[in-house]
């Protein structure tokens, strides 16, 4: 027999404070702590920007108005994902 897909998620993620270093996630029962110094796409965002955040999957989160997509784990470890930047040789 087979399974009808899956429902929408109810587990949601949920933006608790933002302050001018970064924003607190708060994913199920564990919270986390965005910098903008490593998150530098949130920045500039609006508060609202920053708020509607998508928690598409376990390990994959979105932000569709700043077209933003992260791994769970970057936020957990993001000194695993240096930023970094090749720019092209003339």
């Amino acid at each position: 027999m087979k399974s009808g897909a899956f429902g929408k998620s109810t587990t949601a993620a949920e933006v608790t404070n933002i302050s001018q270093h970064g924003f607190w996630l708060l994913l199920g029962e564990q919270e986390l702590f965005l910098p903008f110094e490593d998150f530098p796409w949130f920045r500039d965002a609006t508060i609202r920007q920053i708020q509607h955040v998508e928690w598409l999957q376990p390990h994959h989160l979105y932000w569709p108005d700043l077209d933003i997509d992260l791994a769970v784990e970057s936020l957990e470890h993001p000194e695993r994902f240096p930023l970094v930047s090749k720019g092209r040789s003339s």
